[in-house]
């Protein structure tokens, strides 16, 4: 949705469509326009600056923060400058103006907040009549951003080459013809963006990164006899370990959550797909554990071979009310790979 903007003159209706409406004016003309309605009565003279220099950060999942400077002309004395954004997702209260080419002689008085109305004025005081350069930040809704990854793993499953890309989705009835887009990691790129426009920016690229493979069995989830199975094979786990540390040629940051996909070298010039995982935060110094599938080239048989109580307490209705547990639990391990390869085991103690 675009902002329709109205502005008065000689009380002829001049109409323009603008993402922002600025109005400029001295406050000596305040009594010149204190007959017309209560509408009119802020229209003072009209400036439409251009949006100069855009940031906009992501580093908050929640907000969108937006820097933006424009170039005002100011005249000697107050100024007020009439800001609205009808149909834009602005959190009003987020607002702030700073002045940057006269700070020392360019002041903001006071701001207000005109009643049912998505608008403020800035009351701004100037010892001269400058061309000058503020910043205005604030927050936006309805600019979504998802991250995901691409790794396409070599043929021996010990390195990958690693893709991360931001998605953006902007739906903040706000359009930016080029702003310079920040995350807390990786490079700034210089992109537009329209209302209802998504676009895929390629941001990280690390290549030859470090990987293990482990294979991981949960005795609360996995059958602890396959073989009673109907000689039906139990797929173990298969992860992708990445460790987030500056020795692995990453660890400068944190890399953020999101979906995840896996590719290997075929050794044949292509690449087959291993699978896709939705990864949380990692942050430095931890490890990035991709889910890649299921494995049938290990084999786990665990039986429990003991499991009795000793040091029994009663009640004097000779009820149980404490005892430990004798337990005594095998595992046979099969590695039907023609190399070596790492298995976790996960092991629960029920009620402790």
């Amino acid at each position: 949705m675009k902002l329709k903007v109205t502005t008065y003159t000689n009380h002829e209706e001049v109409s323009s469509m603008k993402q922002y409406r600025w109005i400029i004016g001295a406050a000596s003309l305040a009594l010149m326009l204190g007959i017309i309605t209560t509408a009119e009565a802020r229209i003072k003279l009209v400036a439409l600056p251009e949006r100069g220099a855009t940031v906009i950060r992501l580093d908050n999942p929640s907000a969108t923060l937006i820097e933006e400077e424009r170039v005002l002309t100011l005249q000697k004395g107050v100024n007020r400058i009439d800001f609205s954004w009808n149909g834009v997702s602005i959190d009003g209260d987020s607002i702030r103006l700073r002045v940057l080419s006269h700070p020392d002689q360019v002041k903001l008085l006071n701001v207000s907040y005109p009643p049912n109305e998505a608008a403020l004025v800035w009351e701004i005081s100037s010892e001269g009549a400058w061309e000058e350069t503020v910043r205005i930040s604030y927050l936006l809704s309805n600019i979504d951003r998802l991250i995901t990854y691409k790794a396409v793993a070599d043929k021996e499953e010990t390195q990958v080459d690693l893709r991360s890309f931001l998605i953006l989705r902007n739906f903040s009835g706000e359009d930016f013809q080029k702003a310079r887009v920040l995350l807390d990691y990786g490079e700034a790129f210089e992109k537009g963006i329209d209302h209802e426009e998504t676009k895929q920016l390629l941001f990280l690229k690390k290549e030859q990164v470090p990987i293990t493979k482990v294979w991981t069995f949960d005795a609360a989830l996995k059958p602890w006899d396959p073989e009673k199975l109907n000689n039906q094979n139990v797929g173990i786990p298969v992860t992708y370990e990445i460790e987030n540390i500056k020795k692995d040629k990453l660890g400068d940051f944190a890399l953020w959550g999101g979906k995840t996909r896996v590719f290997q070298d075929d050794g044949s010039e292509s690449t087959i797909f291993l699978g896709e995982d939705n990864i949380d935060m990692v942050p430095v110094g931890e490890k990035m554990k991709v889910y890649v599938g299921d494995s049938r080239d290990i084999v786990v048989t665990q039986r429990k071979m003991t499991d009795k109580q000793i040091n029994i307490r009663r009640n004097n209705s000779n009820g149980i009310i404490l005892h430990d547990t004798d337990e005594l639990i095998t595992a046979k391990i099969e590695n039907f790979k023609d190399k070596p390869a790492t298995l976790t085991m996960i092991q629960h103690i029920p009620d402790e």
